[in-house]
């Protein structure tokens, strides 16, 4: 593993609160400054990194153990972000177009996704918002109040995922601001934050942010976990924190061509998921978002993969392999076929290691 060091805070919330904030600080965020750490080719780098910033905090640079790992893929620029062509577009879910108010995002009946920052602990190469992540005036204190008017007159939204970015790089005042103003709304049952500090930089998560975010449940958090190197003692520590304040914890995975396309990579990833308490999610194919297609495999290698779990592993290990249509189009789920044909009297089907059965639909 690359030597990069980074201290470990001990102490009360004070200066805990100051130890993820001195890691962020300390960032790379240069060609220059990252081939201090790490083999780079710091030209390609500035090239990419004028059109998409990049940031690798102390800790997650910590975790890369050589150039073209899987972590290294997901954190450090890479000439293929401004080389892609054909149908791969700044927006591709339509967001902008499904946006009634700035940085809020109404595409399904009952819930909204609420744009809340524009920085992340880590800028991962393979972001569905590219377009967005790590520029300046995105988002801003009139777009936020913005979103929550439009929340309080739309009766209809129950369920508020506070996204980004990344909503826990606000500060623990903003947090708690802005949990009141969405708790308040008397239609809005259930808030969902999504989150990848707990994966990129797990000291966000003080105890005294735990205590704030357990005063609003039903309150859910969502990470992002790629990889089951990325799942280290801090990162485990963390979610044993949430978990043990009542946060459910589920994961969204990313299916990203040479970082977890081995099945066996995957089952591990979900395996160590489920003991660290994070329930599997989603598995995202990956989005046809400009500058990410070199991170895409095929679905017939997404399909593989779900095969591979599914009866060879727990269920709870098993997440919905989805894709996210185009043009605004949603979810859809994807399964391998079992189904191999139906008639008024049976169901032909396969198990998990192939074998064919008759079940009587009389």
């Amino acid at each position: 593993m690359i030597n990069t060091q980074f201290s470990h805070s001990t102490g009360e919330d004070g200066p805990r609160e100051a130890h993820w904030r001195q890691l962020l600080a300390g960032s790379v965020t240069t060609a220059d400054k990252l081939a201090e750490h790490l083999p780079a080719d710091t030209e390609s780098i500035r090239r990419v990194a004028r059109r998409y910033p990049f940031r690798i905090n102390p800790y997650y640079l910590s975790l890369i153990g050589r150039p073209g790992d899987p972590l290294w893929r997901q954190a450090v620029p890479d000439l293929h972000e401004i080389d892609d062509e054909g149908v791969f577009v700044d927006d591709p879910l339509f967001e902008e177009p499904l946006s009634p108010v700035p940085n809020l995002i109404h595409r399904y009946p009952d819930r909204v996704v609420f744009l809340v920052s524009n920085r992340c602990a880590l800028y991962c190469r393979h972001c569905m918002r590219k377009r967005k992540v790590g520029t300046p005036n995105q988002i801003t204190e009139d777009t936020i109040r913005e979103g929550l008017d439009y929340i309080r007159r739309t009766r209809s939204v129950r369920d508020v995922i506070v996204s980004g970015g990344d909503p826990l790089m606000l500060g623990n005042s903003e947090i708690l601001n802005l949990l009141q103003a969405i708790r308040k709304i008397p239609h809005v049952e259930i808030i969902r934050i999504h989150t990848r500090v707990p994966c990129t930089l797990p000291q966000r998560i003080t105890p005294e942010l735990v205590r704030l975010l357990g005063r609003f449940h039903p309150l859910y958090l969502i990470t992002h976990f790629n990889h089951p190197d990325e799942i280290t003692h801090e990162s485990a520590a963390t979610c044993s924190q949430l978990a043990d304040a009542g946060i459910p914890l589920g994961c969204q995975t990313v299916l990203l061509k040479h970082v977890n396309t081995d099945p066996a990579v995957m089952k591990r990833l979900m395996q160590k998921l489920l003991a660290i308490r994070v329930k599997p999610y989603y598995l995202h194919h990956p989005d046809l978002v400009k500058g990410t297609a070199h991170f895409r495999p095929s679905i017939r290698e997404g399909l593989k993969i779900i095969d591979s779990l599914r009866g060879w592993t727990s269920g709870l290990c098993v997440p919905h392999y989805v894709i996210d249509l185009p043009g605004g189009g949603g979810k859809i789920p994807l399964i391998p076929e079992y189904i191999q044909s139906i008639s008024d009297r049976h169901l032909v089907v396969r198990n998990h290691a192939g074998k064919r059965f008759e079940y009587p639909l009389d």
